[in-house]
């Protein structure tokens, strides 16, 4: 293996603690875990703002975070990882878009923040600190990194859409309700 120099232990540092977060935010949505409310209460919120059916929204989400999440700390298939947590991250960024950007008024920063250096792992790759080096790059070749983000783009669009009309025809229907009062 070449020396390892110091780009090698900023990414490892980078992907350790953006997987970490990722992976426990996930953990929080499937099992409750560090205070989360587990399929079920995960799924009632998912509900409430507009991602249906929500177990199944908390399960996607809570899926892609845990599983992108722990990929990206091993740096193993890290352009899939990448583009996965990035995309899950959107989509929490969209509910949060309302409130404005900084995340003491609610806002995407956060979300943003961890969506952007996910994607930015994802395209420049996990270093020699990682899986993907001790398996020889298998599954980080250059080529993944488009194909990862444009099924997460596609995947996340179609997600954020649906939810997005929903919530439009969640409003019209509350204000026909007041006319019709």
């Amino acid at each position: 293996m070449d020396c390892i120099d110091r780009r090698d232990v900023g990414l490892l540092l980078l992907r350790l603690g953006t997987g970490g977060l990722l992976a426990a935010h996930g953990t929080q949505k499937l099992f409750g875990w560090f205070g989360g409310g587990g399929l079920e209460g995960t799924g009632r919120f998912m509900e409430s703002i507009g991602y249906s059916p929500g177990k199944a929204s908390a399960a996607a989400a809570g899926l892609t975070e845990t599983g992108g999440g722990a990929l990206l700390a091993l740096g193993l298939a890290t352009p899939a990882a990448g583009a996965a947590a990035a995309g899950a991250m959107a989509g929490a960024a969209a509910v949060h878009v309302p409130n404005g950007f900084f995340a003491q008024g609610g806002g995407y920063e956060y979300a943003a923040s961890l969506a952007l250096t996910a994607a930015g792992l994802a395209v420049a790759g996990p270093g020699r600190l990682s899986a993907d080096a001790l398996f020889g790059q298998a599954v980080n070749r250059d080529w993944m990194v488009p194909a990862a983000f444009a099924v997460t783009a596609a995947a996340t669009a179609l997600v954020v859409g649906a939810r997005s009309r929903r919530l439009r025809r969640r409003a019209q229907g509350e204000q026909e309700a007041l006319f019709d009062a």
